[in-house]
């Protein structure tokens, strides 16, 4: 995915973003929407070390306006697992979880997968903080996914199954950098895939969705609990060359991808937002 290319497509998104904002929000004053310039920033402040992520997460869920706190880990398996939580009250008790994973294999930086995943995230919880929303939101870094999932599979299976419909659905962000969005579809749901070639057609450009044999990702923990889930994704044709190998390097990353991701994750955040929460289960 060529730089030019790349310009083109965050120009029209630039136009559909502020359309699906400006009817989710109505009146409220213009959505605080990050610059390529800040997203770029917190793409760089990736730690390479396994046991600096934890710390870094936090200090970066509060550079984006969080009372230390509002920040929150949530620990599971007699504390081998530590997710950090960050809950924003909405008009409604009606739920949308939004998360990625910020652990690493052994081998590279993990900036690919997932330092950038958790830069996406940070970067809406900074915008959704500051609106008046109709749903709550959980935003999360999950802990321990490259292990089986573990993060994710211990926050889903903690909510009572009486009260798995308020939660409207789950948004995972998982490895950009490199190419347009697109979504990893063995671990999404079918409603969930559907609204996002939906807003990608409306944007004028293709939207994909791949199976991957033997891949999975933290949207399935939600997934198989009946609640709407979806793995979004930002990557080119060469994924295998450097996804979990010593090449998921800093130097890979085009931070206009990562960029043009977190747009696309707002656009599609905003269309939830305004959503009926049956709507996609």
């Amino acid at each position: 995915m060529t730089n030019k290319k790349l310009k083109i497509i965050h120009s029209l998104i630039f136009l559909i973003v502020l359309s699906f904002t400006a009817q989710t929000f109505g009146q409220q004053s213009t959505p605080v929407i990050s610059t390529e310039e800040e997203i770029a920033e917190s793409v760089k402040l990736v730690p390479c070390k396994k046991e600096e992520r934890f710390d870094a997460v936090k200090k970066l869920f509060s550079q984006m306006g969080v009372k230390n706190e509002d920040i929150t880990i949530e620990k599971y398996n007699k504390d081998k697992v530590s997710n950090v939580v960050v809950r924003k009250k909405g008009k409604s008790g009606e739920t949308i979880v939004v998360g990625a994973h910020f652990d690493k294999v052994d081998d590279g930086c993990g900036v690919v997968d997932n330092w950038t995943g958790i830069v996406i995230t940070a970067h809406l919880l900074k915008t959704f903080i500051q609106m008046d929303t109709e749903k709550s939101y959980i935003f999360v870094a999950f802990d321990q996914e490259e292990k089986g999932l573990q993060g994710s599979d211990a926050m889903a299976k903690a909510i009572p199954k009486e009260n798995r419909q308020q939660y409207c659905s789950m948004v995972n962000f998982d490895s950009f950098g490199t190419g347009i969005p697109m979504a990893l579809g063995n671990a999404s749901s079918s409603k969930m895939l559907t609204l996002a070639k939906k807003i990608a057609d409306e944007s004028k450009f293709k939207f994909i969705d791949i199976t991957v044999e033997g891949a999975n990702a933290d949207s399935s923990s939600f997934k198989s609990r009946d609640i709407p889930a979806i793995t979004m994704s930002g990557l080119d044709n060469n994924w295998m060359t450097y996804m979990h190998s010593k090449n998921d390097q800093l130097a890979k990353i085009n931070m206009k991808s990562v960029y043009l991701n977190y747009r696309f994750g707002l656009m599609y955040l905003a269309k939830l937002d305004s959503s009926g929460c049956q709507e996609y289960k």
